[in-house]
């Protein structure tokens, strides 16, 4: 039986070489399955992504050009002009940008080339949270009731505004009182307009102990669907995926086979065409679940599925679109696809502060070195992956999503998945950005996530995690720091060669070096000269047994530990089983220029200034919003740290502001410590 008219989805016949719409880690994940087949790779990119590995290791890179890096990779002119240019004959358009895109799955068809994802009609099927809702209803999909300003009642609350378009958070709004239910829509529609070009929200009840749960499936063009089991995603920053596990832990085998009938019949109901996956939220208090959306691409999460069913999605899409059935391609994995074996976890890698309200960083990876994996491998045994757009030296740009990477454990048991990943993290060199790394770690490790208590409400229950990193650097890493810095200096200077390190002819006063680490300083007094370095004072015996420029290792009251380091002008980056530390060098005199008045709101990052809520004169209270930015698709709202006035705003919307840039100063109020 056929599946659909072959006509609506493009050339069917042996993809010769592909073109990726996507950029990053996910251009180079299609790449390697691509590589790996003999298909020959293309790359397009932005100017802002020129420096990125997925350029430099595609067969060919085509440059869209482009005022806004943000908006290069949505021109679908450019992009089929790119495929026409390069010879191309297929499109695979990643995750993310225009891979749910209708529009551009037609023309990429109507220009007579193999479109690597499903048939338009399903993705528009699916692109309306409200229209996709009323389609699985009348599929036997069970679904959540809607509500609205005029039904909704104090019974039905918490309640949840969404965008109908989009996903990723953005639109999204929990409403726990009844008259605040009116400005969260409004506030719901301003966001979604702005992020999809969509402003359509809906309201449906807040499960706030639920889990996110969702399955994937394959569907080929002679009609048949196949369930490669479920994920949980249940951690979550706002509203996005943080840590992602196959199976999903903790859930009746029942409950679990109804949602794979579940997610294939709503695939059915689409006729639905290559690697999809369908969401589900789950109601562990009553064994419920019931339909979120369906997202008609490949997941960011997808590599979990493939370490527990051994097989490669990426290789299933591609044998779809040429015309196979994925049972060709799942008879020949080494183990069979409807068995999955073991555990798998997933961290995504982001360059974010958690602590500081998720705030996305940028800068230039100074380190970013995860000894001992494969990358964009499949593995028999157990092991990590990364997946990742990024390596040393690469910068992290304002104009993307902030993730640097997604670090994958498979391993026969759970918490031998966890322990395996938490231990790659730990040793893992990642500096010049502030990254959510301690806070993976801190969750891997954590008793309630350990035992399976997974849920949307994880960071809420388990806030102490999101401080993880953040208390006061150790005494003998700062001592490492200081020699690091001075062994890197030593090894810098042209005169004096023969003098030793730290030698000064004061001998009664110590060395001083002082470091900042989260708006704190702290200074490390010690000595050094022929007889080597030693801290001024210290309540351990601390001998240094190696100095050099990249690593010390000390001996602290018999035990030895290795430091290594990365010491740029300003910083100094540490790794050890201490942990790992950026260490920024306060110096010795201050450019008065530098210097900014007392009560300076700085631009966290770079970005553009979405809207003011203030003025100069204005009096403000504690927590008051001044102004809301936007930067790595995500929008940050800079608030009155006490009670004060504005005494001067130096920015209006649409001003594009630098990292650390004055945006405006308080004056705090009698009373109040600034």
């Amino acid at each position: 039986m056929t599946f659909r008219d072959a006509s609506s989805l493009g050339s069917a016949g042996t993809i010769r070489r592909i073109l990726v719409a996507n950029r990053g880690e996910i251009a180079r994940r299609v790449f390697a399955t691509a590589r790996s087949l003999g298909i020959e790779t293309v790359a397009v990119h932005s100017d802002a992504d020129a420096h990125l590995p997925f350029v430099r290791e595609a067969d060919a890179a085509v440059l869209l050009p482009g005022d806004s890096p943000a908006e290069t990779y949505l021109r679908t002119d450019l992009v089929l002009e790119a495929a026409r240019r390069t010879g191309a004959d297929a499109i695979h358009p990643g995750y993310g940008f225009l891979s749910e895109n209708a529009d551009f799955a037609r023309q990429v068809i109507e220009a007579g080339l193999t479109w690597v994802g499903p048939a338009p009609e399903s993705i528009v099927s699916m692109g309306s949270k409200i229209e996709s809702k009323k389609l699985m209803a009348a599929a036997g999909v069970p679904v959540l009731p809607d509500h609205t300003v005029d039904t909704a009642t104090e019974a039905d609350l918490p309640l949840l505004v969404k965008a109908s378009a989009g996903g990723g958070g953005r639109g999204m709004r929990v409403v726990r009182t009844l008259a605040d239910l009116p400005g969260e829509i409004a506030a719901a529609r301003a966001e979604a307009e702005s992020a999809f070009g969509d402003g359509t929200v809906f309201v449906e009840p807040y499960l706030a102990r639920s889990r996110h749960v969702e399955v994937q499936v394959v569907g080929d063009r002679f009609g048949e669907v196949a369930v490669f089991g479920e994920r949980d995603c249940s951690l979550q920053r706002r509203h996005q995926k943080v840590v992602e596990e196959a199976p999903a832990p903790d859930i009746d085998a029942t409950v679990v086979a109804a949602m794979h009938e579940a997610a294939r019949n709503a695939a059915r109901a689409i006729d639905y065409l290559g690697a999809g996956t369908v969401e589900f939220l789950y109601d562990p208090d009553r064994e419920r679940f019931f339909f979120l959306e369906m997202n008609t691409r490949l997941q960011v999460e997808h590599p979990v599925t493939e370490a527990v069913f051994d097989v490669d999605l990426v290789e299933l899409q591609f044998a779809v679109a040429e015309g196979r059935s994925s049972a060709e391609v799942v008879a020949g994995a080494t183990t069979s696809a409807l068995n999955p074996r073991g555990h798998a976890i997933e961290v995504r890698l982001y360059a974010e502060d958690p602590a500081h309200d998720w705030q996305p960083q940028s800068g230039t990876l100074t380190s970013f070195e995860i000894p001992g994996l494969v990358s964009f491998e499949r593995s028999t045994r157990a092991g990590v992956r990364v997946d990742s757009g990024f390596e040393t030296g690469s910068e992290v740009s304002t104009h993307y999503d902030a993730m640097l990477a997604k670090v994958i454990a498979w391993a026969p048991t759970r918490g031998e998945a966890a322990r395996m990943l938490a231990g790659a993290l730990r040793r893992a060199q990642l500096h010049g950005v502030v990254t959510n790394r301690d806070m993976l770690v801190a969750a891997l490790t954590d008793e309630d996530f350990l035992s399976g208590a997974v849920g949307t409400d994880f960071f809420d229950r388990r806030a102490a995690v999101l401080d993880a990193g953040t208390g006061e650097p150790d005494a003998t890493t700062l001592f490492a720091a200081a020699v690091l810095r001075a062994e890197h200096l030593a090894a810098r200077r042209r005169v004096q060669t023969r003098i030793p390190v730290g030698w000064c002819n004061v001998v009664a006063q110590p060395q001083r070096t002082t470091f900042r680490l989260r708006g704190q300083e702290h200074v490390v007094e010690w000595t050094g000269g022929r007889n080597g370095y030693a801290p001024a004072s210290s309540d351990e015996q601390v001998e240094v047994l190696q100095a050099a420029p990249g690593h010390v290792v000390l001996r602290v009251d018999g035990i030895s530990t290795r430091f290594d380091g990365v010491v740029t002008d300003d910083h100094v980056h540490v790794d050890s089983a201490l942990g790992s530390v950026s260490l920024r060098v306060v110096p010795r005199f201050v450019d008065p220029a530098d210097q900014v008045a007392e009560g300076s709101l700085l631009a966290p990052m770079p970005g553009s200034v979405i809207s003011v809520s203030a003025a100069v004169g204005d009096e403000v209270t504690e927590g008051q919003t001044i102004l809301v930015m936007e930067a790595m698709k995500m929008q940050h709202t800079v608030v009155a740290p006490y009670a004060g006035t504005i005494t001067e705003l130096a920015v209006r919307a649409g001003q594009q502001v630098a990292s650390a840039d004055v945006l405006a100063v308080v004056e705090p109020a009698e009373g109040e410590q600034p």
